[in-house]
This record gives structure tokens, C-alpha cells and sequence, in this order.
């Protein structure tokens, strides 16, 4: 049983307003309710997935742009460090986060929108001196916090609980054309021995089939992308990428969607897409 600590604590947020259902694309994804998502901590608010909160070995939120240091239009929990934020600003809220998750080490990557994936192994850790130029990270290392930014990309956490192996990724559409979850899971399987079967997935909150619209989809995306075209120009990016777990050889009832769009929940989230100038969001996980 998974103790929401939401209530009594004084926070008021309007509920969420109702997406397509993914359950038409496929019946067995996981779609928590609201109420079941969000948790408030000592230093900050975030949103945290129940299948996998009930995996004892895994720690991790996707936090919101809550209760940080930065000022407008970066307000207030902002972890993008060249979007025009203070860094000192930028500092003091990883810190917070890193306190909040209960870190030894907090790492990022230097985001690019393609398909590299960097391999973090018990043994031959080096905490690296820049953030490597990745959209993905893959550890069985304990203590180490993997780390999202994100402004309407999605971050999607994989984890095999018998193995201990832990990813965090990062998915904008240009993610979904280079496959990327697709290519995590295969270097899942050949660097740890993961059986994809047994993988979990989480896909947090990020761009809704109510705002990816794409005009020009002809010429970005493949053929394959369009039955997940929702009405003209828009697509379910959250189904599409759940497609791509699938097929890299998940199960549906494995994967959670957190079904919130940041572009229309800009009080919670970051959204590029909505606001232009704006900050960073963080999801992260760690191994126990």
C-alpha cells in the first residue's frame, strides 16, 4: 500500500484536466490517478509512480517547478543551468533535490536530443567533471541519482528490480524518431543481463496528445508513427513511446503513464512549448 502524503498538508491543486485515454491504444498501461501521483516532501513537491514506489530498492520523483529559489520566468524549483536562470539559483535548487532524494551523488547529463546512452557500472564509476553529452544513463550503482531535465520532453525511468540495474532517459520527439527507449532496453539487456519482460517502466509528465501538434509530421516522422496521430496534426506521444517499450519486448501491465500534459499544466510543470522562456524540471531515480 503506497501512503500518499499529500493531505493535510495545505496544498491546493486543481485536478488535472481528461486526456484520450491510452487505454485505446493499449489496454494494459498502468494511468495512476492524480491523488496517487503526487507527494509533498521536506524541501520540495513532486510526483512519484505507485507500481514502482512499491519496489523497495528504488528511490525517485519527477519534481515540479515548486518551492525553489529561482525568480520569474524561472519559477521557482529550475534545474536548467543555460536557460538564462541565476546559477546560484540553479545550485541551490539541485541541492534541495539532491537533499530530497536522499543522494550520495546526483548526476546529469549535457541533453542532445539524440540517441547516445552513457553506462554508469559498479567498479568503474568516475564521477565525470561535465555532464556527458547523452539522453540516456543506465547504473547498478546504489546512491547515485540519475537525473532528467526537462521542459515537455518526456523522462522515462526503467528499472529491472531482480538485476538492480536502473535508466533514466530523455525523449522529445526527435527521441521517438532514433527509437531511444527502444535502444535502452537492448543495452539493458546485452551490458546486464535484463530480461525485458521483467523491466519496469514509469513515463512521467510531458507534452499531452492535447498539445503535440506537428504540423510538419510528414517530414519528421516515420509512416510507422501514424496511427498514434490522435486528430489531424496531433499525436499521443505517450502511446508511441509506450509502442516502443512494447516492442523492444515489455508488457503493458509493467508500465505507468502519469497522463499529465506540462504545456497544459504549466502551474506544476515547465513547458517549453507554453511559456518559451522558461526553466527546467528534474526527474530523478536512484538504487537504494
Amino acid at each position: 500500500m503506497v501512503r500518499i502524503r499529500m493531505h493535510g498538508q495545505g496544498l491546493h491543486i486543481k485536478s488535472p484536466r481528461a486526456f484520450p485515454s491510452l487505454l485505446s491504444f493499449f489496454p494494459g498501461i498502468l494511468t495512476p490517478a492524480f491523488s496517487d501521483l503526487l507527494w509533498v516532501g521536506e524541501n520540495a513537491t513532486y510526483f512519484r509512480f505507485p507500481a514502482l514506489s512499491l519496489r523497495g530498492r528504488l528511490e525517485h520523483a519527477v519534481f515540479t517547478r515548486l518551492a525553489g529559489a529561482s525568480d520569474p520566468p524561472y519559477q521557482s524549483l529550475n534545474i536548467g543551468d543555460k536557460v538564462g536562470d541565476r546559477l546560484e539559483n540553479v545550485s541551490a535548487n539541485l541541492l534541495r533535490i539532491k537533499e530530497e532524494i536522499g543522494a550520495e551523488h546526483l548526476v546529469f547529463m549535457n541533453q542532445r536530443h539524440g540517441h547516445e546512452i552513457v553506462v554508469l557500472r559498479q567498479g568503474r564509476f568516475i564521477l565525470p567533471k561535465e555532464p556527458p553529452p547523452a539522453d540516456a544513463m543506465i547504473t547498478d550503482i546504489p546512491g547515485l541519482a540519475l537525473m532528467v531535465k526537462q521542459a515537455d520532453c518526456q523522462g522515462i525511468i526503467i528499472l529491472e528490480p531482480g538485476k538492480g540495474v536502473l535508466a533514466n532517459v530523455h525523449c522529445g520527439w526527435r527521441g521517438n524518431v532514433q527509437d531511444i527507449a527502444g535502444r535502452v532496453v537492448a543495452l539493458m539487456k546485452r551490458e546486464f543481463g535484463c530480461i525485458s519482460s521483467r523491466l519496469m517502466a514509469a513515463i512521467g509528465p510531458s507534452l499531452g496528445p492535447c498539445c503535440a501538434q506537428f504540423v510538419s509530421h510528414k517530414e519528421i516522422f516515420p509512416e510507422s508513427f501514424g496511427p498514434f496521430m490522435v486528430r489531424e496534426n496531433y499525436f499521443d506521444l505517450w502511446a508511441l513511446t509506450c509502442g516502443q517499450l512494447l516492442a523492444a519486448g515489455m508488457r503493458e501491465e509493467n508500465i505507468e503513464v502519469a497522463g499529465i500534459c506540462t504545456r497544459c499544466r504549466s502551474d506544476l510543470f515547465y513547458s517549453y512549448r507554453g511559456e518559451g522562456r522558461t526553466g527546467r524540471f528534474g526527474t530523478v531515480a536512484m538504487l537504494r
